[in-house]
């Protein structure tokens, strides 16, 4: 298995003028050895040698220009190398493993080649669609193995018209090929655990391990996590063989593009107040407002609802066929205000998304770039507003440091902003 003391990096904060191979050295998470360094860039998907009809799904779906985790994790996927990659949500992180995962697939052999685990239902029917979009002209098919579905319609389609690349939750995935041993393994030759920090915090760990013991010895492994707790890199040592690390410095893990703003109120039952004047002031596109627990979701909804505001609502209490309802609707327009909790902080795309919205600060810091990630995807400005009491200006404080980034009082012209 992999020795962190072995492992090549990639970093993240290169120029990219043309592939090329600079050794250097870098310490490694304790900061005790010395880590060889190969940076490796290829500023166009026309350089890292891709199928034809992958290239022209890459192109189709709208890229145009390989983003910087792009750059550098496309190629060594399709290498076959174990990669470990370190990027936040919004940089292409998902495309980044598609495209590695998709290049190596043998459509005429109708086996489950790809597995590739998330934490979240969202976020494996998302990958699935990138999957689908991406390659859409290479006749491969995708399916989607996630948990508060039909056991019998995934037992069905793993039993009947097996998709090449399968994309789900890590329960629902070992219940597949432990329990109902109707996923067969033998093929699988990539392996992907995405956001893989938050199927740890998740407590998913044990679901994990289990699903790896099945996976052949030459099977290829792609970690992608936004940070890098032991817990992390103590599952890259047990799970990956010599991997290549691409790492996305911490300066680096930006905010830019992103304004960002705070409302300060004196009381918490006083944000509801304000909350409602900036809807009915400011014209927002579409918006998410981030709420800390389900009942929060369900008391904001109801009282934005009593005040005539068209809004939706999101939390891992609904059933799957609720929550596919309501991001439907959000992703068509047809809402423009959606309430949730952390549930949909990784990974969710909504493209006419211009604002995101704290009501409560994140209980967990890490995940407030997540959140506010969903404004600014790929270069598209937008805009975070933070809710605080007085009591909360600390935590916000705490976030500026974090983060090295500035939050400022939220000017009376926002309206021009967005």
């Amino acid at each position: 298995m992999g020795d962190s003391a072995n492992v090549e990096t990639v970093a993240e904060t290169v120029p990219a003028p043309a592939p090329a191979a600079t050794p250097a050295a870098e310490e490694n998470a304790d900061g005790k050895d010395k880590i060889p360094i190969l940076d490796k860039v290829y500023e166009k998907f026309d350089d890292m040698n891709l199928n034809e009809e992958l290239l022209r799904g890459i192109y189709a779906y709208g890229f145009e220009k390989p983003s910087a985790i792009q750059q550098r994790a496309i190629v060594p996927l399709i290498e076959r190398k174990d990669t470990i990659a370190q990027a936040q949500s919004g940089m292409g992180k998902t495309a980044t493993f598609v495209i590695g995962v998709l290049q190596n697939i043998d459509v005429s052999q109708k086996k489950v080649q790809a597995l590739i685990l998330a934490p979240t239902r969202e976020l494996a029917q998302q990958i699935q669609k990138v999957v689908v979009d991406i390659g859409s002209f290479l006749n491969l098919t995708c399916y989607s193995c996630i948990g508060g579905t039909s056991v019998q319609d995934d037992i069905r389609r793993l039993t009947g018209d097996t998709p090449h690349v399968l994309v789900g939750t890590p329960g629902r995935v070992f219940d597949m090929i432990a329990t109902r041993r109707v996923l067969d393994t033998t093929y699988i030759k990539v392996f992907i655990l995405d956001e893989a920090d938050e199927m740890l915090s998740r407590g998913f760990k044990d679901q994990i391990y289990d699903v790896f013991k099945y996976m052949n010895t030459t099977c290829q492994v792609g970690l992608f996590s936004a940070t890098m707790p032991s817990e992390v890199l103590d599952m890259t040592d047990k799970f990956m063989n010599d991997p290549i690390k691409v790492l996305v410095k911490k300066d680096e893990l930006t905010l830019d593009g992103i304004r960002q703003f705070f409302v300060c109120v004196q009381r918490e039952d006083w944000k509801l107040d304000t909350l409602c004047d900036l809807y009915e002031t400011v014209s927002i596109t579409q918006s998410i407002i981030y709420v800390n627990t389900r009942n929060k979701v369900d008391q904001l909804y109801t009282a934005m609802t009593e005040r005539d505001f068209m809004v939706s609502s999101l939390h891992g209490e609904m059933t799957q066929k609720e929550r596919d309802g309501v991001m439907r609707e959000f992703r068509s327009g047809t809402t423009r205000v959606l309430i949730t909790t952390d549930l949909l902080a990784r990974g969710i795309d909504v493209q006419s998304l211009s604002v995101v919205i704290n009501f409560d600060l994140p209980t967990n810091r890490e995940n407030y770039i997540h959140r506010i990630g969903r404004g600014g995807r790929f270069g598209r400005k937008g805009v975070a507003i933070n809710f605080v009491t007085t009591e909360e200006l600390n935590g916000l404080k705490a976030l500026e440091e974090y983060y090295e980034t500035t939050i400022e009082e939220m000017p009376s012209n926002v309206a021009d902003l967005i």
